[in-house]
């Protein structure tokens, strides 16, 4: 087993499994100049262990023997998940000029539905205008039949295609518009256009590792990066062996290269998967919390970049949120309190938003962070009405939602916002029961509250009733304390008031029993 540690030592050079700052790079593949200039940074790299600083591991690599065992330090949990969160970039960092490449597969059983490649390409280039210092500098539409082969494309368009890249001095790398590609594939590409080739699932990541504040969405991160990690496992551990680089054995231990990559990557992934585990335990507690003091909770949902966070600052007032023009701003699960026009406090949650051809992978690594969902009182799908691809994006909504497995009454209440109507001159929704606002400019707003008043009362069972009460005694006190009070009228000849409260039927119930008559 020493001798199996030893092999993850810093001065052992093998593939980065986790980021390493100050390790020295392997040489990179061999791309031309013009490529080079615009990566900076290495190919391969090195693998320091992964948890080589973390619990139960000694600076150089080895496990502590059992007698050496001491107390942990109570924060050791959380060096450890940070631990998990140092790794390499999954881009090159510093400015690039891209070429976005799309296969257009115009028939057959592969054709996208409901949408067009100009769309497609449109969405694509905001993906990459997302990361910073990344621009489009050319756009090709390529048709193909069988996007899943090992090239993507027939032989006349990709002959045609590696052409104009090379030919193409400002092309810095290439972004292929497919949910993902097989290593194969990105190996034979990358030799034969000569820059880095990355797919939608590598971008994706990027920008969610790029916007990722919280720990767990973070970890959700690292979770997600696994499949990405053990599908280039192979090709680059034979990179290794090309190279001349050490032996096949690690130093009489039985194990390759290759078993000692797996097993650290099924460490880690075993390692974060825990760490998610015990941040999904503190959230069950706070929404335990929540479900106590009996505040409803609205879960706002909605494609990527639709203003939800915008609608959120709306109706809430809440400084704080910076709402961002760009896709994935929000990748964190949070709270906002409001109150509708009942004077009910309600909770907004905001939610990562959705994408079409979101790759299948992301999905299951968020879907902890989307089971708050699952727990709200109200469902509001927030929609960007000015997108020409609005009825794609709601169909994606959907059918993600549907994924979830929601309760079907919370989606058949499900309330649909209608966003950005100022941005469509004359506007007026053709489906029945959808509100239109602006969140921005406000217009729609008082409406909105309004629907949302009554969906949340008919939601969680609350109703609106007229109470009369002793002014001596603990009765008025306590209805501020457990339920929304609306109106008080004092009647001071009788030394009461007629109290008007929004009440749950549960708290109502605990009023009649500690206050009977």
């Amino acid at each position: 087993m020493w001798a199996l540690r030893a092999a993850v030592r810093p001065r052992f050079r093998l593939f980065p499994l986790c980021c390493s700052r100050t390790a020295p790079r392997a040489p990179a593949p061999s791309f031309p100049a013009r490529g080079l200039a615009a990566v900076g940074r290495g190919g391969p790299g090195n693998l320091e262990g992964p948890w080589g600083r973390g619990r139960g591991l000694r600076a150089d690599g080895g496990r502590s023997c059992a007698g050496d065992d001491e107390e942990e330090p109570e924060d050791a949990d959380e060096d450890a998940e940070e631990e998990l969160l140092q790794r390499e970039p999954l881009l090159p960092a510093g400015t690039q000029r891209v070429c976005l490449v799309h296969p257009d597969v115009k028939w057959g059983p592969r054709k996208p539905q409901m949408t067009r490649a100009e769309w497609q390409v449109a969405e694509a280039t905001a993906l990459v205008h997302t990361l910073d210092g990344w621009s489009v500098v050319q756009t090709m539409v390529v048709s193909t039949k069988s996007p899943d082969k090992k090239l993507v494309f027939g032989k006349g368009n990709f002959e045609h295609l590696t052409e104009r890249i090379r030919r193409s001095p400002d092309i810095t790398c290439v972004f292929l518009n497919v949910e993902r590609m097989a290593a194969p594939t990105k190996k034979e590409l990358e030799a034969a256009w000569g820059v880095e080739v990355f797919d939608r699932f590598t971008v994706v990541l990027h920008i969610f590792r790029c916007n990722a504040r919280t720990k767990e969405a973070r970890l959700q991160v690292a979770l997600a990066e696994i499949p990405l990690l053990r599908s280039n496992l192979k090709r680059d551990v034979a990179h290794l062996h090309r190279g001349g680089s050490g032996s096949r054995y690690i130093m009489g231990s039985g194990e390759s290269f290759m078993q000692v990559q797996q097993r650290l990557l099924k460490e880690k992934e075993a390692k974060i998967r825990k760490a998610l585990d015990g941040l999904r335990k503190k959230r069950h507690v706070l929404r335990r919390q929540r479900t106590r003091r009996e505040f409803p909770v609205v879960s706002m949902v909605g494609y990527t970049n639709c203003g939800k966070t915008t609608l959120i600052k709306a109706l809430t007032g809440d400084t704080a949120l910076q709402p961002r023009d760009r896709l994935f701003a929000t990748l964190d699960v949070t709270a906002h309190a409001g109150t509708l026009p009942s004077r009910l406090t309600v909770l907004y949650v905001d939610t990562i938003g959705f994408l079409s051809q979101l790759p299948h992978g992301l999905i299951e690594s968020f879907a902890a962070t989307l089971e708050d969902v699952a727990h709200s009182d109200l469902i509001v799908h927030v929609r960007d009405v000015s997108h020409p691809e609005a009825e794609l994006q709601k169909a994606s909504v959907v059918a993600t939602l549907r994924g979830l497995r929601l309760p079907a009454p919370l989606l058949d209440s499900m309330l649909e916002v209608h966003n950005k109507v100022d941005l469509v001159p004359g506007y007026h929704p053709t489906e029945p029961n959808v509100v239109p606002v602006s969140a921005l400019l406000g217009h729609g707003l008082q409406e909105l509250k309004a629907e949302l008043d009554a969906a949340v009362l008919k939601a969680t069972g609350r109703q609106v009733l007229t109470l009369r009460v002793r002014l001596a005694g603990a009765q008025l006190s306590w209805l501020h304390q457990e339920a929304t009070v609306q109106q008080v009228d004092v009647i001071p000849e009788d030394g009461a008031a007629d109290v008007r409260v929004v009440i749950s039927h549960s708290a109502y119930g605990k009023f009649r029993k500690l206050f009977p008559g």
